[in-house]
């Protein structure tokens, strides 16, 4: 059940001995796609590092280690989903439908940080919901909006529209470089995103 405003979230967990530790979203993604292509369920994933798992106040000493021995915090996230060319893809952390210098782009976030961005100050990995951003910016606009990120002060913005979602349809006037978790893709025009509620387990 997705969390609502105010509820706690996440709680003390031990890692079960079929998880799997992952150490970026791009492997985190790996994982709960090969799992998809297999038609079974995906595993519980230890998440060592990556945007979702910063988001989730993870990075603890002790990596793999610590999780199998002394356990870690548990929490139950959402999964985003992409259609991009008939093709069904999966993401954990972030979309992001980019030009080179992101003058254009398109971007959905489950968790709150891109790199050292905090892109998505209010996305919540659990809320059932992607915040998403359809980005139309000049490129005079770029130094003064990319110097407010790391904060996650760039918004509000008129050239930035937000949207918080659980499913979008974007039809874009060219095609972009997509990427997902910080892997790319492929590129796409028309993005058909979903988010699947309460879909992983992690622990951090």
């Amino acid at each position: 059940m997705p969390i609502s405003k105010g509820s706690p979230y996440g709680g003390p967990a031990a890692f079960p001995v079929d998880g799997v530790v992952v150490g970026s979203d791009a492997a985190a993604r790996e994982v709960i796609e090969r799992a998809r292509r297999e038609r079974r369920p995906p595993p519980t994933l230890g998440l060592l590092g990556g945007d979702l798992c910063r988001t989730l106040g993870g990075g603890a000493a002790g990596g793999e280690d610590r999780l199998r021995t002394a356990g870690g915090v548990g929490f139950s996230v959402d999964q985003g989903e992409l259609l991009l060319d008939g093709r069904l893809h999966l993401f954990v952390a972030h979309l992001v439908a980019r030009s080179r210098l992101w003058t254009r782009s398109f971007v959905a976030m489950n968790a709150q940080r891109l790199g050292a961005w905090n892109l998505g100050p209010r996305a919540h990995p659990g809320d059932g919901l992607l915040d998403t951003y359809d980005v139309h910016l000049k490129v005079s606009e770029l130094l003064p909006v990319r110097s407010r990120l790391h904060l996650g002060a760039h918004l509000p913005h008129p050239g930035i529209r937000e949207r918080r979602v659980g499913a979008i349809q974007i039809e874009l006037d060219n095609a972009l470089p997509v990427y997902l978790d910080g892997e790319r893709v492929g590129r796409g025009q028309r993005l058909v995103v979903r988010v699947e509620p309460d879909a992983l387990t992690v622990v951090v």
